[in-house]
């Protein structure tokens, strides 16, 4: 008499089960950065991206939408970082959209055993487009040309 166990039948399916619950659930996290849509992304850690005036621009394309600077500061990044948006149009046409000065804060944490700095930059992140554009950005650290900054300009919808 032939008997098969139904101990690794019953296994396989629990373990088919558990594996499209993780994939499932790493779609619809929103907090998988694998679902986040960067459109624009530097690292300014060297002065050779500047140019002699000090400043850094890149050009890139934006949809309708609304968009979110992120950084990824340390202590030895500019103290204030001021960015500019200028749409682009036909002809070369161009005007100011976005324009803020964002100031370096640090904010102490402790624990029993040690403590560090946590930076991030205050101001205005957010920022709304109601149709498509071709867009320059222009960057000045404001004289600190070697303090490391990662800038991104993530679309949230």
């Amino acid at each position: 008499m032939n008997v098969v166990s139904k101990k690794p039948i019953i296994g396989g399916i629990i373990l088919a089960v558990i594996v499209g619950i993780i994939f499932v659930g790493a779609q619809i996290n929103p907090d998988n950065p694998e679902n986040i849509n960067v459109v624009f992304h530097v690292t300014l850690a060297d002065p050779a991206l500047y140019d002699d005036k000090g400043l850094y621009n890149d050009f890139f394309i934006l949809e309708k939408g609304v968009y979110e600077f992120r950084f990824v500061p340390n202590g030895d990044s500019p103290t204030t970082l001021s960015i500019e948006l200028w749409i682009i149009k036909a002809g070369n046409e161009k005007w100011r959209h976005f324009s803020e000065d964002f100031e370096l804060q640090g904010t102490l944490v402790e624990d029993e055993l040690s403590s560090w700095y946590v930076w991030d930059y205050l101001g205005e992140k957010r920022i709304i487009f109601d149709e498509s554009y071709t867009m320059e950005i222009v960057i000045s650290p404001n004289r600190n040309l070697v303090g490391p900054v990662s800038i991104d300009l993530i679309k949230l919808r």
